[in-house]
């Protein structure tokens, strides 16, 4: 947990270095993540009622639009892979975003952030 010392206090400065170095350090693993793919794969069959002829399937909703495509068996650890990537880039886009939101309610409360213009009459 960060303590905050008020306005310009030296402890609030530190911790804005502190959450400033964690940010570059995401920003660096959002980098070098790779391919990814959102999604949720799951076995499929032909003739469901008797359960005969399985396939693999991605489902996926992109752009507000829900699909599913066929997975070939050659490609499926391509895809697997991919979606995994894809978790644990939304992880780290979920911290960046909690550790950049820390660090502007700092920022703010500290006066490092640009002053507010005066409202015209």
């Amino acid at each position: 947990m960060l303590l905050h010392t008020g306005k310009g206090g030296k402890m609030a400065s530190r911790n804005v270095s502190t959450l400033e170095k964690a940010i570059r350090t995401l920003k660096q693993r959002l980098v070098s993540l790779g391919d990814m793919r959102p999604g949720t794969l799951s076995v499929q069959f032909r003739n469901p009622a008797e359960r005969k002829i399985p396939f693999n399937q991605i489902s996926y909703t992109y752009k507000g639009r829900s699909r599913s495509e066929y997975v070939r068996p050659e490609n499926l650890y391509a895809v697997r892979r991919e979606i995994e990537v894809y978790k644990r880039f939304k992880s780290i886009l979920s911290q960046l975003m909690d550790l950049s939101i820390r660090a502007s309610r700092i920022r703010g409360s500290t006066g490092f952030l640009a002053k507010k213009t005066k409202k015209r009459k």
